[in-house]
């Protein structure tokens, strides 16, 4: 799931080599957080959040096998 958010996001972004998803698993879910770089945070979230909805859903169906939850966050730079 790592290599499949990095590799959306690396092809929207113009910084591709500062993407960088941690992944932290609790008991019933899986959170992956993404960092970019701070010019390209704008291009990740999109018009009014449907890049990274769309991101997140893919995400989402990619994971619906899988017993535990999955969430996508992009980390805050502030």
């Amino acid at each position: 799931m790592k290599a499949l958010i990095e590799t959306i996001v690396r092809a929207l972004v113009d910084y591709p080599e500062d993407v960088v998803v941690t992944e932290s698993s609790h008991e019933n879910t899986v959170t992956y957080v993404l960092s970019v770089h701070e010019e390209d945070i704008g291009k990740v979230i999109g018009k009014q959040g449907r890049t990274i909805h769309a991101i997140r859903t893919v995400v989402y169906a990619a994971a619906s096998d899988q017993p535990k939850r999955v969430i996508v966050q992009i980390k805050d730079k502030g």
